[in-house]
């Protein structure tokens, strides 16, 4: 079964995204509320948001597989990244507005839920982890870029509205001072998107996890505001207000590259 898809480029970037993948296998979905078999809390249209990536010669990790599934951006021991504050778990059992996934008593137990970590988690972590290496031996480092959005409001997760562009670099410890400083002058030159650093979002698991800026593997997460580049009730994708977007997102992963 192929949980998810590697596209193998050859510069010192990869882009992951692993809220991506909108897939449900059919004896978890006659499980869920029907306002969840819709996978509503999806990081909806990044990959094509992001299919330019390639052209900079990115490698791009995707999964196919829904959150709901198992959020991939989440510690295999569940541990919150954000303690005290509202959030999904590994295997989430509620939506981003606070209502259930399941069904009463169809909630996943602990077997369960380490049987997926095992058929969807680790695979995609094997892979990030030996291309970040792959990478890094090439060029003698490498910068892992975490592509997400999320709706603009979401009143269970956050107050009030969210900037268009939401960095994060652990508070600074997963990149380097010199990037952090040039992904915020890029944010700060643009003028038609707002924007912040280590805001709401800090970066997830990933981002802290495989960043190892003294061995010159820094990470960066990017949290976007959905209502910049789709429409957040239909989902639909604008392509015109994409494409704007899309040429701040090159900028920003433009940066990147030139850290190495």
């Amino acid at each position: 079964m192929d949980t998810f898809t590697l596209h193998r480029g050859r510069a010192p970037l990869l882009v992951s995204m692993p809220h991506d993948g909108v897939m449900l296998p059919p004896e978890l979905l006659k499980r869920m509320r029907p306002s969840a078999r819709a996978v509503p809390d999806t990081d909806w249209h990044v990959s094509r948001l992001y299919a330019f990536a390639r052209e900079l010669g990115a490698s791009v990790l995707i999964p196919n597989y829904s959150r709901y599934v198992v959020d991939l951006n989440r510690p295999p021991d569940d541990v919150s990244l954000y303690p005290g504050q509202n959030t999904t778990g590994l295997c989430p059992t509620r939506q981003f507005t606070g209502e259930p996934v399941y069904l009463d008593g169809q909630e996943p137990n602990e077997a369960e839920v380490a049987e997926r970590v095992e058929q969807y988690w680790r695979p995609y972590h094997l892979a990030l982890a030996q291309q970040l290496e792959h990478l890094r031996q090439l060029h003698g480092g490498v910068v892992l870029w975490e592509a997400h959005s999320i709706l603009s409001r979401v009143p269970w997760l956050f107050d009030g509205q969210l900037p268009d562009l939401n960095l994060g670099t652990a508070d600074g410890a997963s990149c380097s001072v010199w990037l952090q400083s040039k992904l915020a002058g890029v944010c700060a030159s643009q003028g038609d998107y707002t924007w912040v650093i280590n805001g709401r979002f800090k970066g997830g698991y990933i981002t802290r996890h495989y960043a190892q800026p003294s061995r010159r593997v820094e990470a960066v997460q990017l949290e976007l505001s959905q209502c910049s580049y789709m429409d957040e009730h239909s989902t639909a994708y604008l392509p015109d207000q994409a494409g704007k977007l899309q040429v701040v997102l090159r900028q920003l992963l433009e940066t990147c590259l030139a850290a190495v």
